[in-house]
């Protein structure tokens, strides 16, 4: 079984699911006591959130670099990023450790196309909506075509991602919100809704939509458990 690096701690919360699920994923496929081989790197998110909003993209990039680095020293055999968000620098990540990155977007442009849609919805960070590095590789790599909620829509996402989710709370409020935002989406032709914050499946069940929902979390968790196990 490989070693699986995971870069975390953005939010802690988003990151202990990723354990769990990767853990769950092995046991059940491998049965006993068995579980993952992994490193978790945890950062301290208030460095990379300042960094983000301050626009200081390649400052977040050497800190992801350096926790890279010590994963690699650590004998990790691949990279996890544990958010959708800083995959804005994950090229530049790999680079540096010289290790390959299991990069999300490649993850959810899979499973979208083997749903057999071309067209779907994102809900993200600001970063994730308003910029174009996740819609451009979904284009570019998958010929899938990617609608984003208005731009007022997109800071009452962002606020619930980073003001709520991050600190572990979940309110109703604020699924109905992300809701009447992801319907909007479905009348403009959104075949399928990607929750393109791994804190975002904390919140959107499922059941609560009735198009496809893509958890980027969980999608990115059995990607690792199947190259894990991989030859």
């Amino acid at each position: 079984m490989k070693v699986i690096g995971l870069i975390g701690g953005m939010s802690w919360n988003s990151s202990l699911e990723y354990y769990r699920l990767i853990n769950e994923l092995v046991s059940r496929k491998l049965g006993g006591l068995r579980s993952a081989r992994l490193v978790l790197y945890s950062l301290d998110f208030e460095e990379i959130e300042l960094a983000q909003r301050e626009s200081r993209w390649h400052d977040a990039a050497d800190i992801l670099s350096r926790a890279a680095i010590a994963l690699k020293r650590a004998g990790v055999d691949f990279l996890l990023i544990c958010t959708n968000t800083m995959h804005k620098v994950a090229d530049e990540v790999g680079e540096s450790a010289g290790l390959p990155i299991l990069h999300i977007v490649d993850v959810t442009g899979n499973a979208i196309r083997e749903q057999g849609l071309s067209k779907v919805g994102l809900l993200g960070t600001r970063f994730i909506m308003a910029e174009q590095f996740y819609r451009d590789r979904l284009k570019k790599h998958f010929d899938i075509d990617v609608v984003v909620p208005a731009e007022d829509e997109q800071a009452v996402v962002h606020r619930i991602i980073y003001d709520e989710l991050c600190r572990g709370k979940v309110r109703d409020l604020d699924r109905q919100s992300c809701l009447q935002i992801i319907e909007k989406l479905t009348k403009r032709g959104a075949a399928g809704i990607v929750l393109g914050c791994t804190e975002l499946p904390l919140l959107i069940r499922p059941d609560d939509i009735l198009v496809p929902v893509f958890n980027t979390t969980r999608l990115h968790a059995e990607a690792a458990v199947e190259m894990a196990l991989s030859e």
